[in-house]
């Protein structure tokens, strides 16, 4: 089989690569502020978006934090600040996403850089009160050495099942998880027992200095992309079986949001684009005659939070469906411990380190 060989030789390339990290070859930058990285080895939606803003709401009441982040599929290049005239297509979906809900925050500045090393010299030089860097995706970028470093892998695609990338959806190793200080399952869902906690576990073999969380999604109430067109907020507890949501994503797995919809009483139909789409007229117009086949007494149209970032902006969106479209927000939620576990590892490896 070709992709076989190909993976292999994926492989042997990364593990050269980390092997001239780990000696020095390949240098590293270090900061003398706290440099906290979230990242994954597989490809793909693992929930790194949620789980930065978890970390973001919980310390920015005490530290000036700047987010950086790459911003996969941006329209421009090199180093960007967000501000208020700022779009998904000039930062990125995520980082647009993340810069929505914080830009009355006087506490977090948001940026994009493919040079992350750059990108955290420019924001210090821009505001020299940030004292704590996030940097969203940066596990693969190892010229910056993170203070600490989060790794997700997803609870329906562990790593531990999966193989390096062609064959797989793994960008290195698994054996690079031993860079991580803290590894989270995310997405597990709520009926999780106590032999799958073990499962995961024996299977990561973590060792003693890093920590093994899980979390879920907490889904929110409906929200309308588009206020002043919305006549009515729907509640998914009333709605019945003669009602009908069509779900329409382009993220990486809308599986997790697609069995979450399926709890309740309504017909769930299904329109999936590839990962970070960009809507045009013509997918418009599919998502128009798709809404108009639905039968039932009440219909409506349900998105991610990420996705409605990119529709909001899009000025072909259709006029008559402005008030049919929801999105579903969702925040992170640790499971399986004390809830306040994670926030207290998270903040056990700042301060017991010489950071400043």
């Amino acid at each position: 089989m070709l992709l076989w060989p190909l993976s292999k030789i994926y492989g042997a390339i990364m593990g050269v690569r980390n092997w001239l990290f780990d000696i020095g070859v390949l240098k590293q930058h270090e900061f003398d502020i706290p440099i906290i990285s979230v990242g994954n080895i597989a490809v793909g939606g693992t929930g790194k978006t949620p789980h930065t803003e978890y970390i973001v709401d919980l310390l920015k009441e005490r530290f000036c934090i700047g987010i950086l982040s790459r911003g996969y599929k941006r329209k421009t290049h090199g180093f960007f600040l967000a501000d208020k005239c700022s779009s998904s297509e000039q930062i990125g979906d995520e980082p647009f996403q993340m810069f929505q809900k914080y830009k009355e925050c006087k506490s977090v500045t948001l940026a994009v850089c493919e040079n992350r090393c750059e990108g955290i010299k420019k924001m210090k030089e821009l505001n020299p009160s940030i004292n704590l860097i996030i940097l969203d995706d940066a596990f693969q970028h190892r010229y910056v050495k993170p203070k600490i470093s989060i790794v997700l892998t997803e609870y329906n695609r562990p790593v531990f099942s999966d193989k390096i990338m062609p064959l797989g959806r793994l960008r290195e190793n698994i054996h690079s998880l031993n860079r991580a200080d803290i590894v989270i399952v995310t997405k597990c869902p709520n009926e999780m027992k106590p032999m799958d906690y073990r499962v995961f576990k024996n299977n990561l073999n973590l060792y003693p200095y890093q920590s093994l969380f899980f979390s879920q999604y907490n889904y929110g109430n409906l929200i309308s992309l588009f206020p002043d067109k919305a006549t009515y907020i729907p509640n998914l507890e009333w709605l019945t079986k003669g009602d009908t949501l069509l779900v329409v994503t382009g993220i990486a797995n809308p599986r997790p949001l697609i069995k979450q919809l399926k709890r309740y009483k309504p017909l769930v139909k299904v329109k999936q684009f590839e990962d970070h789409h960009h809507y045009t007229i013509d997918d418009f117009n599919t998502i128009k005659e798709k809404y108009n086949a639905l039968t039932g007494e009440k219909k409506y149209i349900i998105t991610t939070e990420k996705d409605s970032v990119r529709l909001i902006g899009n000025s072909s969106f259709p006029e008559e469906l402005k008030q049919y479209i929801f999105y579903i927000p969702i925040k992170v939620q640790f499971i399986s411990v004390d809830t306040k576990q994670f926030d207290i590892e998270l903040n056990r490896l700042i301060y017991s380190k010489k950071l400043f």
